[in-house]
């Protein structure tokens, strides 16, 4: 056999294995792709999406993912989602869901949650909405005996806004937090607002979930902290 009809051989020989492995390259694809289902376009957010400023075009971007993946309440346009607000921060490349977004109807409840509202002393720039805070409740006065009791760990903050100070003018370090609560929570809270003397929102870093300090007393002689 010649040099030149063997690397003819050759040559034929490479391409029908190139055209075989393509195929099985083609028919793995397909497979692959009949057992994850179609796609389907999910919005993402492009930049960080923080709670109560209302969400720009630019902000979001759609990718398409496998149904199966795809979040139950996603939302597929971004159009659906220009000029709503984030309940909470959401980072960017993470899905954008439906209960995330407040289109003005209220907060989403999940069975048994509640919502409460309480006033109290507190930062209005560190307690925001969307974020999580702790609750001091503090009893007596008139020189009885005291107590000050860590009442809440960890309650996520819905919505804030100004309260009128004790001499009915604005400030005075107070402000009105809505909280996402039990229905136990909530009625403790009520009372917690008509008899306690003084209630304090304590706000939480991001990713701060730690717990097991709630019911913590001191007195006012300073006895129970240790």
């Amino acid at each position: 056999m010649s040099r030149r009809r063997r690397a003819a051989l050759l040559l034929g020989l490479a391409l029908v294995l190139g055209a075989l492995a393509a195929g099985d390259v083609g028919r793995r694809e397909r497979a692959l792709a009949s057992g994850l289902g179609p796609s389907v376009p999910v919005v993402v957010a492009r930049t960080a999406l923080e709670p109560g400023r209302a969400v720009g075009r630019s902000d979001v971007t759609v990718r398409r993912v496998p149904r199966r993946y795809a979040p139950a309440d996603r939302i597929g346009a971004v159009g659906e989602i220009v000029g709503q607000r984030p309940r909470l921060a959401v980072p960017p490349g993470a899905d954008v869901s439906v209960p995330m977004l407040d289109d003005g109807a209220g907060p989403q409840l999940r069975p048994g949650e509640r919502i409460a509202d309480i006033v109290a002393i507190g930062d209005p720039q560190q307690v925001r909405p969307g974020g999580r805070i702790d609750l001091l409740v503090t009893r007596g006065s008139d020189g009885a005996e005291g107590t000050t009791r860590l009442a809440l760990e960890n309650a996520e903050v819905v919505t804030t806004g100004e309260a009128p100070s004790e001499n009915g003018d604005g400030g005075g370090g107070r402000i009105a937090v809505a909280l996402r609560v039990t229905v136990k929570q909530a009625v403790y809270l009520a009372a917690a607002q008509n008899f306690a003397s003084e209630l304090r929102v304590l706000p939480r870093g991001p990713g701060d979930d730690g717990s097991g300090a709630a019911g913590t007393t001191a007195r006012s002689t300073l006895e129970g902290t240790g």
